[in-house]
């Protein structure tokens, strides 16, 4: 049987999805952004990755984050997009915000890892290639890199834009020192710092407390946030220990031994307050983290058509009164 073509719903942009202004730029990013770290690799049902990203276009999610070894196995989940926008989204590409990034292990040698220059380009070039795309509209510096020096990086970066590979530039996960020396290098060449992209969930607040939250929003730097339901914590999966078949379980990216009696009691009183919103704790997660000013989005990831809805529903009740934001404080403390 072949598949019917895809035609994007009209109403894509009237179905509720936010959208906010990506620091002092002329981009507007949906408050839900989709990642593709999960969930897209060659493992995974392409159907059910094309029916995920369907739903996405079609309620206005138009970002799509992604990085070079994204999948499993590396470089999958930048071919299932490759797939699926060759046969579905090439009409719409002026309408999608494409991300993707290099800076973690990619391939074998000294060349597939960190922020040389000539992994940032190789890397740039096999990625435009998986994704069938002519350019991406961001590209990342995926992480900090002590040894090679910031200039080589950063002017990597603004070459990858004057060749049009890339729109703009971010970086993610950079101390604040360093990001602070991007943000002047990279303005100074006139490819000003679009987006700095970093974990933020109700549990791990670093970026707040490292100053980097607040140096971004200073700067005129977007923040896109990864990782806002601290690896499924944030959901009801956890509310009665630790069930079969969770990363928890699993042991990938978080441990089973992370879960005690005093986070497990954590989640569920954070549950009850979701309760009193009208919100599952998920989607109070999903909203607390864009109650701060200084988030532009919020990337989640997806497993199913269901679960993405679900998360866009948090854009129902994004307001905190000071009561809420307190008995949150309470319960984490």
């Amino acid at each position: 049987m072949i598949d019917p073509l895809y035609a994007a719903a009209p109403d894509r942009y009237d179905s509720g999805m936010k959208y906010a202004r990506c620091g002092r730029s002329g981009i507007l990013l949906p408050r839900i952004s989709l990642g593709l770290w999960h969930n897209f690799g060659d493992v995974n049902q392409l159907a059910t990755c094309r029916d995920i990203l369907h739903f996405a276009f079609d309620h206005g999610v138009v970002a799509f984050d992604l990085a070079n070894n994204y999948g499993p196995s590396y470089g999958s989940a930048e071919e299932t997009f490759g797939q699926i926008f060759r046969k579905s989204f090439r009409p719409y590409r002026d309408e999608m915000f494409v991300a993707t990034k290099a800076g973690y292990d990619m391939w074998p040698g000294p060349y597939g890892n960190w922020g040389s220059r000539k992994y940032l380009v190789s890397s740039l070039d096999q990625s435009l290639s998986r994704m069938s795309l002519d350019y991406v509209d961001v590209f990342y510096s995926h992480r900090y890199d002590p040894e090679t020096p910031l200039e080589e990086t950063l002017q990597a970066l603004v070459d990858i834009v004057r060749q049009g590979k890339a729109l703009y530039v971010g970086i993610s996960r950079w101390p604040k020192d360093a990001a602070e020396f991007g943000y002047r290098y990279l303005k100074s060449r006139d490819v000003p710092c679009l987006v700095f992209q970093d974990r933020l969930n109700i549990f791990d607040r670093n970026v707040e407390a490292s100053g980097v939250l607040r140096q971004a929003y200073d700067s005129g730097v977007g923040f896109v946030a990864f990782s806002p339901l601290a690896q499924g914590l944030l959901t009801n999966r956890y509310l009665n220990g630790i069930p079969e078949g969770s990363r928890a379980s699993i042991g990938k990216f978080l441990k089973a031994e992370a879960i005690t009696g005093e986070l497990v009691d954590k989640i569920r009183g954070l549950n009850e307050i979701a309760s009193g919103r009208g919100q599952t704790l998920a989607q109070m997660a999903l909203s607390w983290v864009l109650h701060h000013k200084e988030v532009t989005s919020v990337i989640v990831g997806s497993s199913s058509v269901g679960q993405l809805a679900d998360s866009i529903k948090c854009l129902d009740n994004l307001e905190f009164s000071e009561l809420e934001l307190n008995e949150i404080e309470n319960v984490i403390k």
